[in-house]
């Protein structure tokens, strides 16, 4: 048990770590955003026009069946997907408390699944690790690469991120697992 708390624990500092680094150090993310120099006049339309916080795509329609029913129309047409958010809030303790939860958790479900069959070699735990990594890549920003259309600019970091940040915990628990 203290094996796993403790290589759950510098896990998560090095998966959360690495995904500091990349977003405020490396810039592994910087061209993931766009900047148009039109954000004020636009600002002021979503503010006027939407009423409540959500994601919306835009051009649609109110339900199922009008966005049917336009759907032949929109085709090679312009359309976007906004998020709106009625004010900006710049508290992070909360979301790096949750964000270094959530790592935890994902370690801890990572040794639990690497050593089901007992204390796995460290070549297995590397490539386990990555693995996991990977495949969060491709159920999370790839599928919206896939079904959203978002444009690579966007998700070539979260690739990077998840292929480093896990091949470094990777190493670690490949090398603290075996351990006697």
């Amino acid at each position: 048990m203290k094996k796993w708390l403790i290589g759950s624990i510098v896990g998560a500092i090095i998966v959360f770590g690495w995904q500091g680094l990349s977003w405020m150090v490396l810039g592994i993310h910087d061209s993931t955003m766009k900047y148009t120099p039109a954000q004020n006049e636009i600002m002021a339309a979503l503010s006027s026009g939407i009423t409540e916080e959500g994601m919306y795509t835009m051009p649609s329609a109110a339900t199922k069946k009008e966005q049917e029913a336009i759907k032949d129309q929109l085709n090679g047409k312009p359309w976007a997907t906004v998020i709106y958010h009625k004010e900006y809030k710049m508290d992070m303790a909360m979301p790096m408390i949750r964000a270094f939860l959530v790592d935890l958790f994902l370690v801890i479900s990572l040794i639990y699944i690497l050593t089901r069959g007992g204390i796995p070699i460290g070549r297995r735990v590397f490539s386990g690790s990555v693995a996991m990594g990977l495949a969060f890549f491709l159920w999370g920003p790839y599928m919206g690469h896939i079904w959203f259309q978002l444009p690579w600019h966007m998700i070539k970091g979260d690739l990077l991120d998840s292929l480093a940040s896990w091949s470094l915990c990777g190493i670690w628990l490949g090398w603290w697992l075996p351990r006697k």
